[in-house]
């Protein structure tokens, strides 16, 4: 019995038994090792954020070399994609699935990311720019259909 106010994410099985305990014991199995994975990513921010700090200390200090720059640049942006690893994670935890909105948007940031460094180092040519963007437009594509298409229900935002 849930509390009042509370409601149930969890679809009902109707399955009782051995079996029907396996599976539940196995969704508890595996939402503990989600909690420890958010817990484990909650640390990696931190240490990310503290990363972030200590080099735009040492930028500061060193404002005319590139490759302090460079490494502030990618610094930042690892932290947004952790913040968008982070919240697939919590995502999963709540609706026990992984949307394909939010995983398109964990790949475009990733990509983003990966083009925003490769063209502040100036290490990518015309071919790499080319396929960038054919795969920024494919999963800005998928996340355009996710959204069009997502079910219909009381979980949706």
């Amino acid at each position: 019995m849930t509390k009042p106010g509370l409601e149930e994410s969890r679809p009902v099985l109707g399955i009782s038994g051995l079996r029907g305990r396996i599976l539940r014991f196995y969704e508890r199995f595996l939402d503990l090792i989600v909690v420890l994975l958010i817990f484990v990513m909650l640390l990696t921010l931190a240490a990310s954020v503290v990363g972030v700090v200590w080099d735009v200390y040492e930028t500061f200090l060193s404002f005319r070399e590139e490759a302090a720059i460079q490494g502030l640049v990618a610094d930042v942006l690892s932290v947004f994609v952790l913040i968008e690893l982070f919240r697939t994670f919590t995502d999963y935890l709540e609706f026990h699935r992984i949307r394909l909105r939010v995983l398109s948007e964990v790949a475009i940031v990733f990509v983003l990311r990966e083009l925003f460094i490769g063209l502040y180092a100036h290490r990518l040519g015309p071919m790499d720019l080319m396929a960038t963007a054919i795969l920024l437009a494919v999963l800005i594509a998928a996340r355009v259909a996710a959204v069009k298409y997502a079910p219909q229900s009381p979980e949706r935002d």
